[in-house]
């Protein structure tokens, strides 16, 4: 069996960790809002330490997605460095995301020798707009050659510069975009950027056809995005090889409580884990990331973290801060964090829900459907080109999300299907068929609530109930993506997501202009829009589903409507570059062919990569862990059956369990000769590869599974090496 020592992991000091005080900070004042985005440099700190005609230059790169002007940058630049420097900072980092899926950074002391014998600080306009790191061991996809290894990482001036704090050292960090040498992206940022810049042009087309009320200069998507994960101690984390190497456990048999009893979720919060959760929403406060709900999730020693809204290009970058911070405060708590999407079989996953919507540089919502919603045709021409967008490119958004950790969730009864589909709720989708109708002419209300006691309000009730088993699902104002593994960078799926809802805004635009014609009367408008969109949700309303995403049924009704229905992510990655793919992101100028062909590669190499790597490490774990401990046990059963029979006892129930611990140890030694033989390939192709895992090694690996699982349930717990399902699944 496996103990803690003191249980909190590692810890050997008397004081539990989390009553320790926390890691010392600079003085900012006593209380959380005095503290929060006091590690950025924000609008607020350059606004106090820049001339203002720089400042207001500054401010139209970042309202109005304008240029930088070169002249501003070595005053920006000083600026920065001397409020980092103030703030402890000896170094600068250009801070990107390049297609490994999380980040990367490489360090440059402010220092400079002087002529004299010192140092001086510096820092300059060309130091903080361009930097140049070593392109050779990112993936590329084929974009350049090994040896081409010059790339080029630009200051993305919209997203804020921050500091990252260490024990002993302050850095400051500047989010860029990466490129190659020639210009095509090697990262997340540059396409989610792009592709921003060509959602706001095509919203702004609608909003001048429907005359805004006041001027709005550019249109943002916002994006906020539910984080789930699982707590482990960390020292029963590292005894298990396949969490080690894999993050997920590749054996394991069902503890007897696991979720059943659902008494985990919104339930009270582990002291220990609070204490975690705290520090890491007070790190995350002082870097601006705007943390608003934790909670205990169903699975047990699952937790989730969200944040309000932001605009994207700065959301995905706090996503991404999100996921480091909860990685780098674990250790001081004994804990280990896991991202991955399905640690524990049996036991629910994790996803992230990317909550999407649009909104005006003026604070509008382009998706509040507001009061009397049928007469609200800007927001229902938003609405149906989401509608479209995601009918359209079905196969496109269910490629964003694939991953070999993705497809444990998808399709079980804990994660949308596979299958994409939108929920709309009652209230909208009563109203988008009497669109279809050609004449809307109410709005559906919800009405209050009477909880039947004096002491309680009325409650106002929303028009529909939620639809946790949707992928798409529209949420009040807002959709919910929710098909998202834990582990993505959710710049990819947003980057889509605008991409195709750019195309679906032009592709009703172009309508709408061609019906209004010349100075057209508010009557003639809203006919035309009537007649538009009823043609575009008759074209498209196939992809609305209100109902259970569980049901056998659905799958089935799919079909028929003639839904794609693509089970796994080898078959989802393989329609990512397809021809209708391609042309939306060229189109629009967000991605080229070779920028979409090199991302259809490396997410197959990586699929590869990890469900090699996973049998790499089953393989070791059983032939190294599992037959050991069962064939020790097998021996003992043995030698206590011969005592036995010795002194003319009869015990026919140890003799069948030994005949079954024989059969499994057999078993065992054929699953892993059959693994050790699907692993004997030489395919090289990705493409073919990732098949060929899908079709062959998967499969032996489950079989494996089964094996060592019914020996987990045999073998004596003295016996056993590894920490079990009971003990981990457990916070102290």
């Amino acid at each position: 069996m496996h103990r803690l020592s003191n249980g909190v992991g590692t810890t050997t000091n008397s004081t539990e960790p989390w009553d320790a005080a926390p890691p010392k900070q600079p003085a900012r004042g006593s209380h959380v809002q005095d503290e929060y985005a006091c590690d950025v440099f924000n609008e607020r700190e350059m606004q106090q330490r820049l001339p203002k005609n720089v400042f207001r230059s500054f401010m139209r790169t970042v309202q109005l997605g304008k240029s930088l002007p070169p002249e501003i940058a070595d005053v920006i630049a000083s600026a920065m460095k001397e409020w980092a420097v103030e703030n402890g900072a000896t170094h600068f980092t250009h801070w990107f995301q390049p297609l490994t899926g999380s980040t990367a950074e490489k360090h440059d002391s402010f220092m400079t020798p002087d002529n004299h014998g010192g140092v001086i600080c510096e820092f300059t306009g060309g130091m903080l707009v361009q930097g140049e790191s070593d392109a050779s061991s990112f993936p590329s996809g084929g974009l350049r050659a090994t040896f081409e290894a010059r790339g080029y990482t630009a200051w993305d001036a919209t997203s804020p510069v921050f500091l990252v704090r260490g024990p002993n050292h302050v850095t400051l960090c500047i989010p860029t975009a990466f490129v190659s040498w020639t210009g095509e992206a090697l990262d997340k940022k540059t396409p989610l950027l792009r592709s921003m810049d060509a959602l706001s042009q095509a919203a702004m087309r609608v909003l001048k056809l429907f005359g805004a009320d006041e001027p709005v200069s550019r249109v943002f998507a916002t994006v906020g995005a539910e984080q789930e994960y699982f707590l482990l101690d960390s020292d029963l984390f590292y005894q298990r090889p396949d969490l080690a190497n894999c993050a997920r456990t590749l054996i394991g048999a069902q503890p007897a409580k696991g979720q059943q009893l659902e008494d985990h979720y919104f339930g009270s919060i582990p002291p220990r884990v609070l204490a975690y959760m705290a520090d890491c929403e007070r790190e995350l406060y002082r870097l601006g990331v705007p943390i608003k709900t934790r909670h205990n999730e169903v699975a047990p020693c699952q937790f989730e973290i969200a944040p309000y809204f932001e605009n994207a290009n700065i959301a995905c970058d706090h996503q991404m801060l999100v996921m480091e911070t909860l990685r780098r405060v674990a250790p001081r708590f004994g804990l280990r964090p896991i991202l991955h999407e399905k640690p524990f079989a049996g036991i629910n996953g994790s996803g992230k829900h990317l909550n999407w919507s649009l909104s005006t540089d003026t604070g509008v919502n382009l998706l509040d459907p507001r009061e009397e919603t049928h007469t609200n045709m800007q927001f229902l021409v938003f609405l149906c080109a989401v509608i479209a967008a995601v009918d359209k490119h079905a196969v496109l958004l269910r490629a964003s999300v694939a991953s070999a950790g993705n497809d444990h969730r998808l399709g079980a009864n804990e994660a949308p299907p596979a299958i994409i589909s939108i929920f709309l709720g009652d209230m909208l989708m009563d109203i988008v068929e009497q669109l279809e109708a050609g004449d809307p002419r109410k709005t559906m209300k919800g009405g209050n609530l009477d909880l039947g006691a004096d002491s309680l309000p009325l409650i106002p009730r929303d028009t529909g109930d939620r639809n946790r088993t949707s992928p798409f699902a529209f949420t009040g104002n807002k959709f919910e993506f929710r098909a998202l593994g834990s582990t993505a960078a959710i710049s990819w799926p947003t980057t889509v997501l605008n991409t195709i809802v750019t195309e679906a805004l032009h592709e009703l635009a172009d309508q709408l202009d061609r019906g209004f014609g010349t100075n057209p009367t508010k009557e003639k408008q809203e006919q035309v829009v009537r007649s538009v969109l009823s043609a575009s949700i008759k074209a498209h309303k196939r992809v609305l589903f209100n109902g259970d995403g569980y049901d056998d049924a659905w799958q089935e009704e799919a079909a028929r409507r003639g839904l794609p229905n693509l089970r796994n992510s080898v078959d989802a990655l393989v329609e990512l570059n397809s021809p209708e793919s391609v042309e939306v992101f060229q189109t629009h100028k967000v991605l080229s062919k070779a920028e979409l062909d090199s991302r259809a590669t490396i997410l197959m190499q990586k699929y590869c990569k990890q469900m090699l790597i996973e049998a790499e490490t089953l393989r070791s774990v059983v032939r190294t862990r599992v037959l050991p401990s069962a064939l020790r046990h097998q021996t003992e059963s043995i030698e206590a059956l011969a005592a036995t029979e010795a002194v003319d006892l009869e015990l026919p129930e140890l003799r069948d369990e030994i005949e079954r611990l024989v059969e499994l140890n057999r078993a065992c030694h054929a699953q892993l000769a059959a693994l050790d033989k699907v692993l004997a390939h030489e395919l090289t192709d990705p493409i073919q590869l990732a098949k060929y895992i899908r079709d062959n090694i998967r499969p032996v690996m489950s079989d494996v599974r089964e094996v060592a699982d019914e020996l987990e349930g045999l073998v004596a717990a003295d016996l056993w090496t590894l920490p079990t399902y009971q003990e981990m699944l457990i916070v102290r």
